[in-house]
């Protein structure tokens, strides 16, 4: 006999999408999947969340995966928040070894934007909203540079259709574990970064 499981966890899934904006405004490096003759494109791009609720994105015209983000095919989109492994040791409870993550899934519909001005004001606006708050570099619209790179970069927008988050943070345990769990998700990630970084560089 089936048995229908209740998975993902309601309790792992956060269906606000105010939340699921801020996900993608911290973290907007994004995964980027379509499909053709059942093999999978994939591509790491930075896409800045509009007033519109669109996202938008710039990829290489060289990228393989550009001929697919020309035309109005259904995409697939995971944004990636904090993550690490939580150690029971952690709890004031016994409790088994775990991951907590944040991820926000998007499916939505691609749409190639053929303007190249609107191209040149698209990347001056994401690089405005990557250097924020500080903004100690600005994009000047004249920026020879840029102007020389626009013939080699196609901009695209995404219509989200669909949302879905995943923010596993140990919400089914007792609240100084939900809390100890959350002090070690942001202690886990800043030394992480370091020891990584140090040994491979």
């Amino acid at each position: 006999m089936h048995i229908p499981l209740n998975y993902p966890p309601k309790i792992h899934q956060d269906n606000n999408i105010n939340h699921m904006v801020d996900v993608i405004k911290t973290y907007p490096l994004a995964t980027v999947i379509s499909v053709k003759d059942n093999m999978p494109f994939i591509t790491h791009l930075p896409l800045i969340y509009n007033e519109a609720g669109k996202l938008i994105g710039h990829i290489d015209k060289q990228n393989p995966h550009a001929a697919l983000l020309r035309n109005s095919l259904p995409v697939t989109i995971i944004f990636s928040g904090p993550q690490c492994y939580i150690s029971p040791s952690i709890y004031t409870t016994t409790q088994l070894p775990t991951w907590n993550y944040i991820k926000v899934h998007l499916k939505g519909t691609v749409h190639a934007i053929e303007s190249k001005e609107a191209l040149k004001e698209s990347i001056i606006t994401m690089t405005a909203f990557l250097e924020a708050p500080e903004h100690k570099y600005v994009l000047e619209p004249d920026n020879q540079r840029m102007l020389g790179a626009l013939d080699y970069i196609e901009m695209f927008e995404i219509t989200i259709d669909a949302w879905e988050g995943k923010f596993k943070l140990s919400q089914d345990k007792k609240p100084q574990d939900i809390e100890n769990a959350r002090a070690e998700l942001i202690r886990a990630n800043q030394e992480s970064i370091e020891k990584f970084l140090n040994k491979v560089f």
